[in-house]
């Protein structure tokens, strides 16, 4: 199923990251990307977004950026992710230079600093948007789920 076509609770099982991922998509948007135990009961598994995320963790490159996804967050963190999105395939950056790259922060005020590490805890899309692309700095995505997309891509 298309992204733009249909709405609701979307989850598979995979091996690789030893559970589920599961996506929320509302409007042709993804609003959420989490990591549960057991699938909501709603959620069903066909949607061409987890077949992507399957391959990917196989090792197909992706980089995620033709996927829309909904940014609720403050307008600085917003930009912060905005900014990840833009972190290549295969690449990483620190905090300090994901703050140089987002408009309006500076990398040595600690506030600043502060904004991007809570974008990266606050990402509502994690692998789609690569908080596993910064190095020294957690993100929403589970340790191991993140550990395994930096070998994916070689980091």
């Amino acid at each position: 199923m298309g992204m733009d076509d249909v709405a609701g609770i979307f989850a598979r099982e995979f091996p690789a990251v030893d559970g589920y991922i599961q996506v929320g998509v509302a409007q042709g948007r993804v609003i959420s990307v989490d990591f549960p135990a057991r699938p909501q009961d709603d959620a069903t598994p066909d949607h061409d977004l987890l077949d992507r995320v399957g391959a990917y963790l196989n090792g197909d490159p992706d980089d995620f950026r033709d996927v829309t996804v909904a940014l609720t967050l403050p307008t600085d963190e917003r930009r912060v992710l905005e900014a990840l999105r833009e972190v290549p395939y295969g690449e990483a950056v620190t905090a300090e230079q994901l703050a140089r790259m987002t408009a309006g922060l500076d990398d040595e005020d600690e506030a600043d600093l502060r904004t991007v590490r809570d974008a990266l805890t606050g990402n509502p899309a994690p692998i789609l948007i690569g908080d596993h692309r910064v190095r020294d700095a957690p993100g929403a995505t589970p340790a191991d789920v993140a550990a395994l997309c930096r070998r994916v891509e070689g980091l």
